[in-house]
């Protein structure tokens, strides 16, 4: 049996399968970070159907599944934008907003082949950078960003968790 990976764009028609998944991967990766009550109300709040459903239909983002032998691993979004960060103000950018991959995938290549992906998307369409931001203390995901040529940035941004402060930390790459 093959363990290849498939990336696969994500359609309106699988808005309940990436909003299980979303919630899932979200709260595998920041529970403990937070309240239980903030979590719960931060997955309902961004992640319910609607609110995908939405991203799903604006033509500046793109949503891809990984799958691996038939069933979804994990799930990636990004979208253009140009202004978010001063230092990339007018250039072509090309943000990473999410890439999420089950606990039962991780250390299977399966992110690597998302941000393969996502790396090769700015390459063909010719972005000047790409860019992310990735909580100050999740150090796993820093050292996968840097293996990528990402660097950390002075950049910083909040993303609280309901009433839970954090701080994400834009990484950038000129391509």
């Amino acid at each position: 049996m093959s363990n290849a990976v498939e990336i696969i764009k994500v359609e309106i028609k699988d808005v309940t399968i990436l909003s299980a998944l979303a919630k899932q991967t979200f709260y595998d990766t920041f529970t403990g970070t937070c309240t239980p009550a903030d979590m719960q109300h931060f997955l309902e709040m961004y992640y319910n159907e609607n609110v995908l459903a939405l991203e799903l239909e604006d033509k500046n983002l793109h949503c891809y599944f990984a799958e691996v032998n038939g069933k979804i691993a994990g799930y990636c979004l990004f979208a253009e934008n140009n202004n978010a960060l001063a230092i990339l103000k007018n250039k072509n950018c090309l943000e990473l907003k999410r890439l999420y991959i089950l606990t039962a995938y991780q250390g299977k290549k399966v992110a690597q082949k998302l941000m393969d992906f996502f790396v090769e998307t700015a390459l063909k369409r010719k972005y000047d950078y790409i860019f992310l931001g990735v909580w100050e203390y999740n150090y796993k995901a820093q050292n996968f960003y840097k293996k990528y040529g990402l660097l950390p940035t002075d950049c910083k941004h909040g993303f609280p968790i309901g009433n839970t402060p954090q701080t994400d930390i834009y990484f950038i790459k000129e391509m």
